[in-house]
């Protein structure tokens, strides 16, 4: 017992220094930052800072992944919803669209495409990654839904790979702007508003066939 507790008490810990780690670098940029901040943060010393994660640079990386992740399983929860979207589809795509929307649109999502846009530079591959795990992720989730609604008859016969990726495009496109490339909240009634136009926009293209 006494190891599985001490193994239990290491990931804690790691775990506290990623999200001390995020907070201080959404704050202070990746420059702005130092190790002893974010060990304070973390209610650590700052030598266990290193024991875990090396140095800044690797703190750095596993902060920003661990971030993604994070928001990836927001986005799948989400997404996991239309597993059961009831009778009403309309309402059940409006739900999942919005709800995906308070996702991207909350403060960590937001905090982590600060970061990889400004590290973008030094950390190419970072932003890369970030990009297949959450993006990519979420559109093979999403289109796996939007395949078996295709085979239940409720949508066209479509790609819904393609599909996927104009829902989502329906949805990031206006909230880029809205939002000022994440620099601003969008009130909860105009995120609405964005979710009930884009799917009326999607079910227009992709919704059933009309009875003959």
């Amino acid at each position: 017992m006494t190891g599985v507790a001490a193994s239990r008490g290491r990931i804690d810990k790691r775990q506290a220094i990623l999200d001390a780690a995020f907070a201080v670098f959404a704050r202070q940029g990746y420059e702005g930052a130092c190790v002893q901040r974010i060990a304070t943060e973390a209610g650590v010393a700052k030598p266990t800072v290193y024991n875990h994660l090396t140095d800044k640079e690797n703190l750095f990386r596993h902060t920003v992944l661990a971030a993604a992740d994070a928001v990836m399983a927001d986005n799948l929860a989400v997404v996991d919803r239309m597993r059961a979207p009831g009778t009403d589809l309309r309402a059940a795509l409006e739900d999942t669209a919005y709800r995906l929307l308070q996702v991207s649109g909350g403060e960590r999502a937001r905090a982590l495409r600060r970061l990889t846009y400004a590290q973008v530079a030094g950390f190419p591959d970072l932003t890369e990654t970030v990009q297949d795990r959450t993006g990519s992720r979420l559109t093979e989730a999403l289109a796996d839904r939007l395949a078996r609604l295709s085979l239940a008859g409720r949508l066209r016969p479509c790609d819904p790979s393609v599909a996927a990726e104009q829902l989502l495009a329906l949805l990031t496109a206006p909230m880029e702007s809205r939002t000022k490339l994440g620099t601003r909240k969008v009130p909860v009634a105009e995120t609405r508003a964005v979710a009930r136009s884009a799917v009326d926009t999607f079910l227009r293209a992709y919704g059933p066939e009309p009875d003959a």
